[in-house]
């Protein structure tokens, strides 16, 4: 099963799903979903909703393997079930969608121009259980505001070690190292990052398969030279506050660039749609996105 959606995502024609809000982002989810806060008044209230959003995405007819890659998923979506599938099973045995699992437990605050992870201190256990549900990989994210050496060795340094023990538990690891794109030298923040990735990739082993999620870059082209490296699977953008519009007109400068996004994917669903309304928005979000990677 790995071996085929190792394939797909190195190979394959289309883009990644972010569905992966997790709790401190998930209010805001439901907000532009159409659900306020005053609808539900527990942690697990709120939890079943988000699940039902996105139960509902991914029933969707619309939602396929024809644009759709892979997906990724926030822990409590990992853990319950769609048609009696846990969700990474329905990803891929209904849809032919590749599962990937958010892992870490948000940004420590800023120092040296960049926010690094929090600790993931259960992490060996939280693989274990990804293990057992199928997931193929995982995704970090990290965050870049200013072009500071010192910070940006730091969260490539981090983020390439975690990465290392990912891959020596099975999976396929996206190392998201965002740059801010409200940075004021995104450009100059962009070519260190490029450089500290080629630092820290010249040590792995030829055997490893990593991937990389970046903000769609100040000049285009800059991950180019990265995508070339045998070590890298595929190189994915994330709509990082660009309007889906934004997002898509940059990426299509970017040929070698595919998208995964979150909330330019779901801007325009609402919870008071009928099925086919939702389902027209959605497709419609989808080819957008999917043209744009090609």
């Amino acid at each position: 099963m790995k071996s085929e959606q190792l394939e797909r995502m190195k190979y394959g024609s289309g883009f990644i799903a972010a569905l992966d809000q997790s709790g401190g982002s998930t209010p805001k989810a439901l907000r532009d979903y159409g659900i306020e806060t005053s609808e539900y008044h527990t942690e697990d209230e709120m939890y079943d909703l988000i699940q039902q959003m996105r139960s509902r995405i991914i029933v969707s007819k619309a939602f396929s393997s024809k644009h759709i890659l892979g997906a990724i998923l926030f822990e409590k979506t990992m853990e319950r079930k769609i048609d009696n599938l846990y969700t990474a099973d329905y990803l891929w045995e209904k849809k032919g969608i590749v599962p990937f699992l958010k892992i870490d437990n948000g940004l420590d605050e800023q120092k040296d121009g960049v926010q690094l992870m929090k600790p993931i201190p259960k992490l060996d256990e939280l693989l274990g259980r990804a293990a057992a549900k199928n997931i193929f990989g995982t995704k970090m994210r990290s965050v870049i505001h200013e072009a500071n050496r010192t910070g940006i060795h730091g969260i490539v340094e981090q983020q390439f070690e975690l990465g290392q023990k990912i891959c020596d538990a099975g999976f396929v690891p996206i190392l998201e190292p965002e740059v801010d794109i409200h940075s004021s030298n995104k450009q100059e923040a962009e070519e260190m990052l490029v450089a500290e990735i080629i630092s820290h990739l010249k040590k792995l082993d030829d055997s490893m398969n990593i991937m990389l999620k970046v903000s769609i870059p100040s000049v285009a082209g800059t991950y180019n030279d990265l995508m070339n490296d045998p070590k890298i699977v595929r190189i994915v953008a994330l709509s990082g506050g660009y309007s889906r519009k934004e997002a898509d007109e940059l990426l299509k400068q970017n040929p070698k660039l595919i998208a995964s996004f979150s909330r330019a994917l779901l801007s325009d669903l609402s919870v008071k749609q009928t099925q086919q309304e939702f389902d027209a928005a959605l497709l419609n979000s989808i080819i957008e996105i999917y043209e744009a990677s090609l």
